[in-house]
């Protein structure tokens, strides 16, 4: 057998193996669209994974029995606005990181990152008593405001990375010119680092929308809820039922927009993570 046929083989079966794998990991996505999509009668059979015919009256009775669009609204908002404070304040500290010289420079950011190994757990009762104090329980702030301090020492080093891999040069002919140092790092070096700075979107986005611990310590009221905890609200009213349709529907619309966002950024978010790490 040549070689070249040979390694044709053997990409086929790389992408068969590869296919059959992501159909695993994709089927119980399709399993709850497909319920979602379902008549209460259909659900009771379990005879067959398509709907036939579709309805969508789950996600009519979804958004009847509870106040899905409001929980929505609130997670985008929140998530907003930590993409704001963590894509601002993380890039602020990962420039000064990668590019000023200080003594202790290198210490402290290895203690930056020690934090990664603590567990959110253990500043957890500290950090419910200062907001209780401060009389911010039941309200969005304790969401919102550490993401303006960079208190995601993932996102400051990725970002940290992505500046030390940019040359120096920049800057120096920036202060040939004139330029302040916020000036180079507003002009020069962020429209340098959109891959990055889209990387650290998504995640922050994907980890405010899928966040269940910290909504359910601070918020208490019902119409300050997030997705998550509207979700868990449905799983207590139809998880125990026969007809799990309005879960379902419910659930598809909170997936769906993370995949939306992961299918139309998906080229920039790879190459954000591939070029992170050219320098150290």
């Amino acid at each position: 057998m040549k070689t070249s046929q040979r390694k044709r083989i053997e990409i086929i079966i790389g992408e068969a193996v590869l296919i059959f794998f992501a159909f695993l990991f994709l089927l119980p996505i399709l399993w709850m669209f497909c319920t979602s999509l379902k008549s209460s009668g259909q659900i009771a059979e379990y005879k067959q994974l398509f709907p036939n015919p579709a309805t969508v009256r789950s996600y009519i009775e979804g958004f009847a029995g509870g106040q899905f669009g409001l929980y929505i609204r609130n997670t985008v908002f929140i998530g907003v606005m930590c993409v704001i404070g963590t894509v601002s304040s993380c890039s602020l500290v990962a420039f000064g990181f990668a590019k000023f010289k200080a003594k202790g420079k290198n210490f402290l950011f290895m203690v930056l990152l020690a934090t990664m190994m603590v567990p959110q757990t253990v500043t957890l009762i500290p950090s419910y008593m200062l907001y209780s104090k401060l009389g911010w329980v039941n309200t969005f702030i304790p969401l919102i405001l550490p993401a303006f301090f960079a208190t995601s020492a993932f996102n400051v080093f990725l970002l940290r990375q992505f500046f030390a891999g940019l040359p120096n040069e920049l800057a120096e002919a920036g202060r040939i010119d004139g330029c302040s140092w916020f000036g180079i790092f507003m002009r020069i070096y962020i429209p340098n680092t959109k891959p990055a700075l889209l990387v650290v979107t998504i995640n922050q986005l994907v980890y405010v929308w899928n966040d269940y611990m910290a909504p359910l310590i601070y918020l208490g009221k019902p119409d300050k809820f997030t997705v998550a905890l509207g979700l868990n609200m449905f799983k207590a009213q139809y998880g125990g039922a026969m007809d799990v349709g309005p879960l379902m529907a419910m659930a598809c619309l909170t997936v769906a927009p993370l995949l939306v966002l992961y299918v139309c950024f998906q080229k920039y978010f790879v190459e954000g993570i591939a070029t992170s790490g050219i320098k150290g």
